[in-house]
C-alpha cells in the first residue's frame, strides 16, 4: 500500500486537463465511490492495527492532496474557458435595447398644473404634510366647534391644545405663505394630502392638490374668474368655457364651485359628464378677512382670493380616467399609456 500511496502522489503532481469536463472526470477517476483514493481507504480495513496510525494518516494526505490538485486544474480549466469565451465577443454589437419608464400622470398633471399658472405669475410654496391644528383649520377660520370640520374626516396623530394630524388640504401652506411672506402675495400650493374615507373608484384616502392664492390691494372676484377661466384653456383647450355656481367654505367668501364644459361631448351631454356638458373641476372664493386678519394682513386694506383643485381629478378629465384606484395600483399596463407624455 505505502508504494500505491506514493506512485498516486506523483500521478496527482503531473495531473492536467483542457476542459471542466476533463478536470471532473479526473475527480471520479481518484475520489469517486470506485476512485483510487476511495480503493485505499476499502483496503486500510484490513491493515494490521499497528500500522493504521501511519497509513491513516498517510490516506488523509493523499485525500487532501489530490482534492485541492482537482480543484486547481478545475478553476484553471474554467478561467481559460472564460478568456476563450470574453475573447469571441463582438464589442461593436448592439446591446439589448433599454425599456424606459414613463412619468406617472399624476406627476404630469401637476407639472402641467404649475406651469400654467407659474406663466400667470405663481410661484410655487411647499410645506409639511404633518401639520398642526392651526394651521390646518384654526387661522382657516374653522372654530373648535365649528360644523365645517366635519366635511373634512382627519386623521389625528395627537390630541390637546393644538393636536397634529396629517394635513386635509394643502390651504396650510396657504396660512404659513401669509405669515412669512411680503405682500403681495401669488402663491401655488402642491402637495399630497389624507383625508380618512373609504377607498373606491372616485374616491381615496390619499390624494394630491394644488391650492392657489393672490393677495393685494383690489383684487375682486372678476380677477378670480379671469385667472381660472385663462387656466381652464390652457389645460383642457381654447374652446373651453367655465360656470361658476354659489358653495360654501368656511375660508373663502363668497365661494364657489368651477366647472368646465366637456371636453369629449363639446357640452352637448355623454356619460362621462353624466348628460349635463358639465365637470366639476375645483373649488374657489374670495379670502375671508377673518383668515386674513389671523395672519397679520389687513382685510381694510388687501383683499384676494383662492383655489383648490384635486390633481387626480384633473388628470382624470384630461385622459378620461374612469378610476381613481389606477393612480395607486402601480400597473404598469395602465402607466405605459403615459409615455407619450414624457
Amino acid at each position: 500500500m505505502k508504494e500505491r500511496i506514493e506512485a498516486i502522489s506523483k500521478e496527482l503532481e503531473q495531473l492536467k486537463a483542457d476542459s471542466v469536463a476533463a478536470a471532473e472526470e479526473l475527480r471520479i477517476r481518484f475520489l469517486g465511490k470506485k476512485g483510487e483514493v476511495t480503493q485505499l481507504f476499502e483496503e486500510f480495513r484490513t491493515i494490521a492495527p499497528e500500522y493504521k496510525k501511519e497509513f491513516g494518516r498517510r490516506l488523509n494526505e493523499l485525500k487532501n492532496l489530490a482534492t485541492a490538485r482537482i480543484e486547481e486544474i478545475k478553476a484553471a480549466a474554467e478561467e481559460a474557458n472564460n478568456s476563450a469565451s470574453a475573447s469571441k465577443t463582438d464589442l461593436t454589437v448592439p446591446g439589448d435595447p433599454m425599456n424606459l419608464g414613463s412619468r406617472h400622470p399624476v406627476s404630469i398633471a401637476r407639472k402641467d398644473i404649475l406651469d400654467i399658472f407659474n406663466r400667470l405669475g405663481y410661484t410655487v410654496a411647499e410645506g409639511p404634510e404633518i401639520e398642526d391644528d392651526y394651521h390646518v383649520f384654526e387661522a382657516l377660520n374653522f372654530p373648535v366647534d365649528h360644523p365645517a370640520r366635519e366635511m373634512q374626516d382627519t386623521f389625528f396623530i395627537s390630541s390637546g391644545i393644538n393636536p397634529i394630524l396629517l394635513r386635509t388640504h394643502t390651504s396650510s401652506v396657504q396660512v404659513r405663505s401669509m405669515e412669512k411672506m411680503e405682500l403681495p402675495i401669488r402663491v401655488v400650493c402642491p402637495g399630497r394630502v389624507f383625508r380618512n374615507e373609504a377607498i373606491s373608484a372616485r374616491a381615496h384616502c390619499i390624494f394630491h392638490q394644488v391650492e392657489g392664492l393672490y393677495i393685494d390691494q383690489n383684487v375682486t372676484f372678476a380677477d378670480m374668474k379671469q385667472a381660472i377661466l385663462m387656466f381652464a384653456k390652457e389645460m383642457f383647450g381654447p374652446e373651453t368655457q367655465i360656470r361658476m355656481r354659489p358653495s360654501y367654505f368656511p375660508f373663502t367668501e363668497p365661494s364657489a364651485e368651477v366647472d368646465v364644459s366637456c371636453n369629449i361631448c363639446k357640452g352637448k351631454g355623454c356619460n362621462i359628464c353624466k348628460g349635463t356638458g358639465w365637470l366639476e373641476i375645483l373649488g374657489c372664493g374670495m379670502v375671508d378677512p377673518n383668515v386674513l386678519e389671523a395672519s397679520g394682513i389687513d382685510s381694510k386694506k388687501y383683499s384676494g382670493f383662492a383655489f383648490g383643485m384635486g390633481v387626480e381629478r384633473i388628470a382624470m378629465l384630461k385622459w378620461q380616467v374612469k378610476d381613481l384606484r389606477n393612480y395607486f395600483e402601480n400597473d404598469l399596463r395602465f402607466l405605459k399609456e403615459f409615455e407619450a407624455n414624457l
